[in-house]
């Protein structure tokens, strides 16, 4: 399955929101998808969570300008500048939004309920105050796309040499999946965004399934504990490389609008 976090969907239909460039509804219809509602609490001015479509109309007044995606791991503060105590809510979700032009910050509190395959997701977006300063460690769309091609390479050349670069009937769906949705051209950013971003988010996606499918298919050909180590080293930066890569898209608007 593709990797759409959902704060890369509140970004990209925010910034398109923004940009006049869709209606409310169209925008809030894409950010929320297959999940049940989307709330924001915490955001200045109002007393208790309100809908996206409010909370996007409120943020613009705050002035808002523009939405950038932070996707944080243990060690790899990717997107965020900070305080400490919104770096760390966002490192618990492993994914946030920083807004540009005012010093506010949206992390997701995501809810489950409900059988296997009747699932009722509700999203609270936690307001919070930001620092203004330039983000952790976001490449530019050339270096994110440079990156992508040389860690596909070199690690489809380890992970096959060990067996484990996927194989078995989810692999092969997901892979489908995965080719269909290209084939077809789908949509994978919103309006505004130039062309350039979306391939990386395209070659990113790619990478990201690649990783996926490696570590959930197990050991695969790696049974010994050297070849089990092997591909972890060789999946790590892969990953590293692949959410930044993620970002720079995402983040892609933003920085043309500003370089504008």
């Amino acid at each position: 399955m593709l990797y759409e976090p959902r704060s890369g969907r509140l970004a990209a239909w925010g910034n398109a929101l923004l940009a006049g460039l869709v209606s409310p509804d169209e925008a809030v219809l894409s950010i929320v998808g297959e999940d049940a509602v989307h709330r924001v609490a915490g955001l200045p001015g109002e007393s208790g969570p309100v809908g996206l479509t409010l909370a996007l109309g409120r943020m613009r007044a705050l002035g808002v300008t523009g939405l950038r995606v932070a996707l944080p791991a243990p060690g790899h503060p990717l997107g965020l500048s900070g305080p400490p105590e919104f770096n760390a809510r966002a490192l618990e979700a492993e994914e946030a939004v920083v807004a540009v032009g005012a010093a506010l910050g949206l992390v997701p509190e995501v809810t489950e309920a409900g059988p296997a395959g009747d699932v009722h997701v509700e999203v609270v977006w936690h307001c919070l105050p930001v620092r203004e300063a330039p983000p952790a460690d976001v490449p530019s769309l050339g270096e994110a796309e440079r990156e992508l091609a040389e860690a596909l390479r070199e690690a489809t050349v380890v992970l096959t040499r060990l067996d484990v670069a996927g194989s078995g009937p989810m692999a092969e769906a997901a892979l489908s999946a995965y080719r269909a949705r290209a084939e077809a051209g789908q949509e994978v950013l919103a309006p505004g965004y130039p062309a350039r971003a979306v391939r990386v988010l395209a070659l990113a996606q790619r990478v990201d399934l690649m990783v996926s499918l490696a570590y959930e298919n197990g050991h695969g050909g790696a049974v010994a504990a050297s070849e089990m180590a092997a591909r972890a080293e060789a999946l790590r930066p892969v990953e590293r490389v692949a959410r930044r890569a993620l970002v720079a898209a995402y983040n892609a608007a933003v920085e043309e609008r500003e370089r504008g």
